[in-house]
């Protein structure tokens, strides 16, 4: 396995010197906390977060503010290879005090997704409306996060729309106007809530699924890679740094909602893979427990996978990969699914 490890990781340090070429997609980093090293599971240490920052001034990367990405994205123009985006979600404290100065000081762009209930109840642990005016000030994007930050699949329609439409009315009286870029609680989405969030004129929104935001992925649940203490090693940002989109059209089930007792669970995801990808034979599968799923082709290109266990509440993602032509680099396509009780 070291050895193994090795070898892609010179391939990769090789490609340092290479041109980059255009492409058609970019990779997205999500962060929560960072150095609060109580709570693990949405925290990234420093020195982790120092090594991500050398990592991507040092290797073949083009860091880009998000809003330029998604604009290149929708538009069909060309990216660099290797472009990146750096974002956090709910509006911690330490983004104000230890991620931003980093990224600042490095002349990394950075978008910070807001949660509006939690600052405007000047909670603790949170960033107050001046300080993140000030992040604002300093060239930060600031995205909308909801306003309670609730599993908004889990709401009522009628409450749903509550939640969203009192975010914006907060960000238009705290900040002058409504941000273009949503990300969802949690990651969760289903039909409903997509189709909720399009209707207020957001541009694109985001989940937290691993994955490359690429010009052919739906623009409202473009997938980020999530970064934290247990998967937050310089070896794991760098795979995510080299990734390729896999891009597939044609997915099933058409709603990502499970709702025990009425949904079938699993579910069973099927999907085509676009022309020209190689290698699909080579393809792995995963459930969000590190589950094997061997993919079955049914078609042309097309495939299923069919997990042995079902979903449990209130979340579950399935993750699929291949290697690329490319030395080091692998093809992503992942997928999350929201579960209710």
């Amino acid at each position: 396995m070291k050895t193994q490890l090795s070898v892609v990781l010179c391939a990769l340090a090789l490609t340092a010197a290479l041109p980059a070429a255009a492409a058609d997609h970019a990779t997205i980093l999500m962060y929560h906390r960072f150095g609060e090293n109580t709570v693990p599971s949405t925290n990234i240490r420093l020195e982790q977060f120092d090594a991500h920052i050398a990592e991507l001034k040092s290797g073949p990367y083009k860091v880009m503010g998000l809003p330029e990405i998604v604009a290149k994205l929708k538009s069909g123009e060309s990216l660099p290879d290797r472009a990146v985006a750096i974002t956090a979600d709910d509006a911690y404290i330490s983004a104000f005090t230890e991620g931003w100065p980093r990224l600042k000081k490095a002349g990394i762009p950075f978008t910070l997704f807001v949660a509006t209930e939690p600052v405007t109840s000047k909670l603790r642990g949170y960033l107050t409306w001046d300080q993140i005016r000030q992040m604002k000030a300093e060239g930060v994007t600031i995205g909308a996060h909801s306003h309670r930050h609730p599993s908004l699949p889990a709401l009522s329609p009628e409450k749903a729309r509550e939640d969203l439409e009192t975010s914006r009315a907060i960000f238009e009286k705290e900040l002058g106007e409504q941000p273009a870029l949503f990300a969802y609680p949690f990651g969760e989405w289903d039909a409903r809530t997509l189709a909720l969030v399009k209707s207020l004129g957001y541009s694109v929104a985001f989940g937290q699924h691993s994955g490359v935001a690429h010009s052919k992925h739906d623009m409202f649940w473009l997938p980020r890679f999530p970064m934290n203490e247990s998967f937050g090693s310089v070896e794991r940002v760098r795979q995510a740094l080299n990734a390729l989109p896999l891009p597939v059209s044609d997915v099933e089930p058409a709603d990502v909602l499970i709702r025990l007792g009425q949904t079938t669970n699993p579910p069973v995801l099927r999907f085509t893979v676009a022309p020209g990808i190689e290698r699909l034979k080579q393809m792995v599968c995963y459930t969000g427990e590190g589950k094997a799923i061997p993919p079955r082709e049914i078609g042309e290109r097309r495939y299923e996978m069919r997990p042995v266990d079902a979903m449990k509440p209130p979340r579950d993602r399935i993750s699929c990969s291949v290697p690329s032509s490319e030395a080091g680099r692998y093809r992503w396509f992942g997928i999350q699914f929201t579960v209710l009780k």
